[in-house]
């Protein structure tokens, strides 16, 4: 009878032990599992649906980086990607916010919240993917040297002994940096705050060649005339895309969805065509 009773008062407590087990993971356990469990994460994130109960997208860029978002004469912030922002956010029922940001420390505007995406020829690199969620590319472009159009410059090596211009917190110094012959044959390397500012000592003298994207080079010389020439070999081969909180999947899948149909239905194109001439666009294809 003992030994009978005490299998009984055994199981007893053992129930007991899992329903108390069930009810601490009821309360506890299964809201930190919607935090920290890959399946929770999915769940949990609500990106897209925040973004629009609140009717706007918040896109850092930025303001001086022609043609794909800058200033322009009255002041306002246009570009290509500035048109592409508007046709998505039209789409999809919100409004568009640009706020202007410190390029250097983008990814960590976006991960405060201060803004919702980073939209404005953002170079797919290695390094920012481990901060950064990128859509898909959705342009192609190089970094390339660029110099006066009477140099005497015509390929890298005639730079050697030579100051090259670059923007702080650039792929131009990531490619620069890769290249490490080039960089110790330079005399000297000057970061400033943007292109535009680079643009101006290469004019002026204070440095031999510019380290810049292709697309913006080329729009500076479309813009300037025969003032400035690109070098033909480029340095690193690059591509766009739209950057977003690693955890925004909801939203990144949204907006890339969206451009996509924009690809397909010829609004791309339209707009590329705007601003280059021709469809340079590769997303969707």
């Amino acid at each position: 009878m003992k030994k009978r009773l005490l299998v009984k008062v055994l199981a007893v407590a053992i129930t007991a032990a899992f329903l108390f087990a069930g009810c601490g993971g009821t309360d506890n356990g299964g809201a930190n599992t919607g935090d920290s469990g890959s399946s929770g994460t999915a769940a949990a994130d609500q990106s897209w649906d925040k973004i629009k109960e609140k009717g706007e997208l918040v896109l850092g860029l930025d303001d001086s980086f022609p043609p794909m978002g800058y200033r322009d004469d009255n002041n306002e912030i246009v570009g290509y990607d500035i048109d592409l922002a508007k046709e998505v956010a039209s789409r999809l029922g919100i409004k568009l916010k640009l706020q202007p940001i410190n390029w250097d420390t983008k990814d960590q505007e976006l991960n405060t919240g201060n803004i919702d995406c980073i939209w404005n020829g953002m170079t797919i690199t290695d390094e920012l993917k481990k901060a950064v969620l990128f859509s898909d590319p959705y342009m192609n472009n190089q970094q390339v040297l660029v110099v006066m159009a009477d140099s005497s410059y015509s390929k890298k090596e005639d730079l050697a002994g030579k100051t090259v211009a670059l923007q702080s917190g650039s792929s131009a110094k990531v490619a620069l940096e890769g290249k490490t012959d080039f960089k110790a044959s330079l005399k000297e390397v000057i970061e400033l705050k943007d292109n535009t500012l680079c643009m101006m000592d290469l004019q002026t003298g204070n440095v031999d060649a510019v380290l810049m994207d292709e697309i913006v080079a080329r729009y500076f010389i479309q813009m300037k005339g025969e003032k400035y020439r690109v070098l033909d070999e480029g340095l690193a081969a690059e591509e766009y895309g739209i950057g977003f909180r690693k955890s925004d999947v909801q939203l990144m899948t949204r907006i890339n969805d969206t451009l996509k149909e924009m690809a397909k239905d010829g609004k791309i194109t339209e707009i590329s065509t705007k601003w280059f001439g021709k469809d340079i666009s590769i997303i969707g294809k």
